[in-house]
């Protein structure tokens, strides 16, 4: 011990410049969006390819619980396509995340996760696929059982996106069953559940009703599904509901998803920085 005081003693000027200049480049990153971008992409670009080496290995032991999912839901869907008629085929299908795209306003890109978190107040997923698969930022990204995340920082290989398990990220949602528009934000405690607010007291809700996305954003088509109400209570003094939602989504257990390409989210964009601009002239 009295060896390494002597050491750092000996050598503080190094330690003083290492530590000053890990502080100048926090202020860098922090507060200088164009170095900030740049390091996000260059962190991402290897800690995907670790990730993805790592994972490679890890995902041979998990082939049979994976195929064994896709199997099971295969069968489900031969079995809905044979039993239901086409005007009944949707709500028979309401447990996937399938979003007619007759209009080809959306594209679905799929995708190997390859690192997640779950315990973190902002939880980040880790994708097998980048800009070479067209695969961009404010893109969604969904399951087999319901909403993931919003792709945030891409690279040619890689893409890492915002969990719904994230404190930072607010999405526009509603019940299925009246219409009602609300907002779902993750408390942050429990990875099962997440809050739903701004639904006020006048509006019927029980339990198992579902919540889905609301459509009133360019990153998700309207009727994804998020999850169903599990509890609610009405507090004292407040308009409005405070309602737990249990999310459809295992996030404990993502392998596969799609990312959601929105074709007309330039046109939106566009448009909707033209009624800000106008807004704001006047």
């Amino acid at each position: 011990m009295r060896s390494l005081f002597r050491y750092l003693i000996n050598n503080y000027s190094f330690f003083l410049f290492l530590l000053l200049e890990i502080i100048s480049l926090a202020f860098v990153f922090n507060f200088n969006s164009y170095q900030k971008v740049k390091y996000l992409n260059s962190a991402s670009r290897i800690t995907g390819s670790v990730y993805n080496t790592f994972n490679s290995v890890t995902n041979y032991f998990e082939l049979g619980r994976i195929n064994k999912e896709l199997a099971a839901e295969n069968a489900n869907l031969r079995s809905s396509l044979e039993n239901s008629g086409p005007e009944n085929l949707l709500p028979d299908l309401q447990k996937y995340t399938f979003v007619p795209t007759d209009s080809g306003y959306f594209r679905f890109v799929s995708a190997k996760v390859i690192n997640n978190s779950v315990n973190k107040p902002f939880n980040y997923i880790t994708l097998n696929k980048g800009s070479r698969d067209g695969v961009k930022p404010d893109q969604g990204i969904i399951s087999s059982e319901g909403i993931v995340g919003v792709v945030t920082h891409v690279t040619p290989s890689y893409s890492l996106g915002l969990s719904v398990l994230n404190q930072r990220w607010t999405i526009s949602s509603k019940l299925k069953n009246n219409g009602t528009l609300g907002s779902l934000v993750w408390n942050g405690k429990d990875y099962r559940y997440a809050g739903l607010t701004e639904i006020p007291f006048h509006v019927i809700i029980q339990v198992g009703d579902t919540v889905v996305t609301s459509g009133y954003s360019s990153i998700f088509p309207e009727g994804i599904l998020i999850g169903t109400v599990h509890s609610f209570e009405q507090p004292q003094g407040e308009n409005y509901y405070n309602i737990e939602v249990e999310l459809s989504t295992n996030f404990k257990a993502l392998s596969y998803v799609e990312v959601i390409e929105n074709k007309n989210i330039s046109e939106i964009k566009k448009l909707e920085t033209v009624i800000q601009d106008a807004t704001g002239a006047n």
